[in-house]
């Protein structure tokens, strides 16, 4: 009895080290008309087990360090058989030092999240070679994940992560599913891979770090440094904007950012909140109505 309690530990000892990700997957199909949404439920699981059970960090992280996640798959399209037109929202986040808050790292809509399954297939993946689409997109999700949490905590630390995304974008340039090409957008895939892998992109990278671990992780001690730390490394970002215009990380960190960035820069003093207004305006216009907010009497 005793050895069977030993190897049960041991079992459980192995799966606990594989989960990297703390993954919440989410399969909804409100345009679809099908009957078989048991179908969907068994996909939902596949996902959850695929990104859950499998070691995407080196060394293996402990249970307290798994990685927040979420994806949101939204079916559009289905033949009722094995063919899928979806999109989705993968979401992470990370935890900040002294505090109960967990702050966002990415926010990514992929409108092209197509594949194939068949009810029971195993999810079978290899980063040596393309298997299946849905395999590669999960796969390349999570070294995005686990990349952009390692570099919030340690400078470059991201760095194998991205280029495991990178080979798996490489290995998919030649079959038919939308998202792996340069050519088919400025905003897929292919192009977050070659931003992060890309040295002339660093400025963003070190933005991820500063922000997290000089900044927020030290938030709740001491809030005015925290602010001074933000307004310091803004200006990188304007560097970058102005050398790569419409590069995808920058849509990427601020898309996570905008908001929280305008929460933890209100109480800042009106100099301070109309230089942060200035830079974050003129790079990130997309999001200038909440960027306003730092412009409004408190």
């Amino acid at each position: 009895m005793k050895i069977i309690s030993c190897i049960l530990l041991f079992v459980f000892a192995i799966s606990a080290e594989a989960q990297d990700l703390n993954a919440q997957v989410q399969v909804i199909s409100p345009k679809v008309q099908n009957n078989n949404k048991g179908a969907l439920i068994q996909l939902e699981s596949a996902i959850r087990d695929f990104l859950n059970g499998r070691k995407w960090i080196s060394p293996a992280s402990r249970p307290q360090e798994r990685i927040d996640c979420n994806f949101f798959i939204n079916i559009l399209e289905w033949d009722g058989s094995s063919s899928f037109k979806a999109e989705a929202q993968i979401q992470s986040s990370r935890p900040v030092f002294g505090t109960t808050y967990n702050s966002p790292l990415i926010n990514i809509s992929d409108k092209n999240f197509d594949f194939t399954y068949i009810e029971g297939q195993a999810l079978d993946f290899s980063q040596q070679q393309f298997q299946t689409n849905i395999t590669s997109l999960l796969a390349y999700y999570a070294y995005i994940i686990v990349g952009f949490d390692a570099d919030s905590f340690s400078k470059y630390s991201g760095t194998p992560y991205f280029a495991q995304a990178q080979q798996i974008v490489n290995y998919a340039q030649d079959v038919p599913f939308r998202g792996w090409k340069a050519v088919q957008s400025q905003t897929n895939r292919y192009w977050l891979a070659e931003n992060l892998n890309n040295p002339h992109y660093n400025a963003l990278r070190n933005f991820i770090y500063g922000y997290h671990r000089n900044g927020l992780d030290i938030l709740a001690s001491k809030p005015d440094r925290t602010r001074k730390t933000f307004l310091s490394i803004l200006p990188e970002l304007q560097k970058t904007d102005r050398s790569r215009q419409g590069n995808m990380l920058s849509q990427i960190i601020f898309t996570s950012k905008a908001d929280e960035i305008v929460n933890i820069l209100r109480p800042a003093s009106e100099e301070d909140r109309i230089r942060a207004y200035s830079i974050l305006s003129s790079v990130d216009p997309a999001n200038i109505r909440k960027y306003d907010l730092l412009k409004s009497n408190l």
